[in-house]
């Protein structure tokens, strides 16, 4: 078969729009960054460093971004950033220090400026407003210290707030983790009483070992304690979130494998959710609320898999019936100990695998909450990772609620 010039013309044409079409089309659209804190080694004196990926927005597959930069010292464990996702904080417990970095719109990190603390830091937050820097720290006397922050900079301290059980103040309180809520008003720690836990033989104290304390944030920044804190929290809490709406508080009990809800009342006050506590997998270490309130996902430590659940938005209460494949677990690789969901699109989901030096990537359905994992998860980190944050990238509307 013979073509004329024109319809040749047209054949080239056509063939090179649909090559551009399908090459358009398989750009990858870096839609979030996310900055994992591991060590370059296994060793204990290695170096802490914060690694960088990018997201791919329609696969949630994750790519290395831009290079990896020293923590700022040796075992880095927590990470934050502030709401407008400029400024990120990362607390490393070998030279008692945080370091704050600045973001840049490519994700870049750059080292500013550092605080010393008087005991080893734990876990940290920001509340909303990017006015205060939250540290728990100490492995014999707990304490939460706020930080101004100003444009990011770490400021100065306020007096740190010893985190004590009525009536057992000579007990050894072990901090675990901070969460602020989004309307500024109040944070709360996770805590257990070592003195009082010991599974499966005496303990010195008959204290309750598991706690939340809460602190309602007043005029500067003030801390004052919460009508009837510390509030019961099992008996080893390992990690907490708080709903987008300030309406409730999520706690893993990494000791009895459940999960532990609470109305907030009065602007701050805790009570338990009626029908709690809810099963989780095997030693619950962290957990996550999704950015509209919808889905709660938990990381279990020792069965290196997910569990989400439905959240009612009436009562708080996450549903019986988890979410994905029917039994609501999906599996990691070894040892997940941190996990987020995407700030952008609000559709991924990722945890960090301590001895698994990887991070699990999953692709959520936003109808109902399911995951299933992402392509070419698990991805590489350094060594034991151990916190992880992500912030949007590009211009677009962020997966958000109004309280």
């Amino acid at each position: 078969m013979k073509f004329s010039k024109l319809s040749q013309l047209f054949m080239v044409s056509t063939t090179g729009l649909l090559l551009a079409t399908l090459l358009t089309a398989c750009q990858i659209v870096t839609i979030d960054y996310v900055f994992v804190a591991s060590s370059k080694g296994a060793g204990n004196g290695s170096a802490g460093q914060i690694d960088t990926y990018a997201v791919d927005s329609e696969s949630g597959a994750l790519r290395t971004g831009a290079p990896s930069v020293s923590s700022g010292g040796t075992s880095p464990v927590a990470l934050a950033v502030t709401s407008d996702y400029a400024n990120l904080y990362v607390a490393n417990q070998g030279n008692n220090s945080v370091i704050h970095f600045a973001i840049a719109s490519n994700g870049v990190l750059t080292q500013k400026d550092t605080v010393t603390t008087s005991s080893t830091p734990v876990s940290l937050a920001v509340n909303q407003a990017g006015t205060f820097l939250y540290v728990v720290s100490g492995t014999s006397s707990a304490t939460l210290t706020a930080y101004s922050l100003s444009a990011g900079t770490i400021g100065s301290a306020s007096a740190p707030v010893a985190l004590t059980v009525p009536g057992y103040t000579s007990d050894v309180i072990v901090p675990t983790a901070v969460t602020a809520l989004v309307n500024n008003n109040a944070v709360y720690v996770t805590a257990y009483d070592q003195t009082a836990y010991n599974p499966g033989g005496s303990a010195p104290s008959t204290a309750n070992p598991g706690w939340v304390f809460g602190y309602a944030v007043g005029s500067g920044g003030a801390l004052t304690a919460t009508t009837g804190s510390p509030y019961k929290a099992g008996v080893k809490p390992s990690a907490i979130a708080a709903d987008p709406t300030n309406r409730f508080v999520y706690v893993t009990d990494f000791a009895s494998n459940q999960l532990i809800g609470y109305t907030i009342q009065d602007g701050s006050v805790l009570d338990f959710l009626a029908n709690g506590p809810f099963k989780t997998g095997n030693e619950p270490s962290a957990v996550v609320v999704d950015p509209r309130g919808k889905y709660i996902y938990v990381a279990n430590a020792l069965d290196s898999t997910v569990t989400g659940s439905v959240i009612d938005l009436a009562t708080g209460t996450p549903s019986a019936a988890v979410i994905g494949g029917g039994t609501g677990t999906s599996g990691t690789d070894t040892q997940p100990v941190a996990i987020l969901v995407d700030p952008a699109l609000g559709r991924f989901v990722y945890a960090a695998n301590h001895l698994g030096n990887s991070i699990s990537g999953f692709k959520m359905n936003p109808d109902t909450g399911t995951i299933a994992g992402t392509q070419a998860s698990p991805y590489p980190t350094g060594a034991q990772p151990t916190a992880l944050v992500a912030i949007p990238h590009g211009n677009h509307s962020t997966e958000a609620v109004t309280p």
